[in-house]
């Protein structure tokens, strides 16, 4: 019985729907017009709910913005696949699954990146909420790695292979292979998850 799930009420399913209303709209006109000419106003006539709503529920436009990017991290199920990667036994078994989540984290993220950056271009705001976003990828991966720290390659310091973790997983990266070079996502992972190997673990 602890495992059912608690059912969700008629109100608690009316605000998940408002919420997912707002966040839509709001998704759509940041990419249409940019983050810093559309307003709450814009975003409620979109959504149809009231100014008031939009405010109660998320504050603010950078409110909204993390909402986006909350749900881009649900949508890429990267969270659970760097869960599963870490309960791994196998350090190379671990970092195929680790490419398979960049994979799915940049495969999913081409609205959301375009937002945040020319947000960021204009808005002080939302450049803060950036660079937040990256530093909590950078200590997420700095924690993954330090798992992993006594399987490395012979003398690599944990610190420089995060950082040799951060620059292959880079999202430019696959945004110039895949969207430039014509990379499949299947060749991209495959690419990714040897080139891990071999800088990151010691050679067989």
């Amino acid at each position: 019985m602890g495992n059912v799930k608690k059912r969700l009420t008629h109100r608690q399913r009316q605000a998940l729907a408002t919420r997912k209303l707002i966040i839509d709209a709001a998704r759509d006109l940041f990419l249409e017009q940019g983050y810093v000419a559309t307003t709450i106003e814009a975003i409620s006539t979109q959504a149809g709910v009231a100014v008031s709503t939009v405010y109660a529920v998320f504050g603010s436009k950078r409110g909204i913005l993390q909402a986006i990017r909350e749900v881009w991290h649900e949508e890429s199920g990267q969270r659970d696949i760097y869960k599963l990667a870490s309960e791994q036994p196998d350090s190379a078994r671990r970092l195929e699954l680790a490419a398979h989540a960049t994979r799915r984290q940049w495969e999913t993220s081409a609205s959301m990146i375009n937002i945040y950056r020319g947000a960021a271009i204009a808005d002080h705001e939302a450049a803060t909420e950036l660079e937040l976003a990256l530093q909590g990828r950078r200590h997420h991966l700095d924690n993954f790695i330090h798992e992993m720290s006594v399987v490395l390659r012979p003398g690599l310091h944990p610190e420089r292979a995060v950082d040799i973790f951060f620059a292959l997983t880079l999202p430019e990266v696959y945004e110039d292979l895949v969207g430039k070079r014509g990379w499949s996502p299947d060749e991209y992972e495959v690419w990714l998850a040897e080139a891990l190997k071999q800088q990151l673990l010691p050679l067989s």
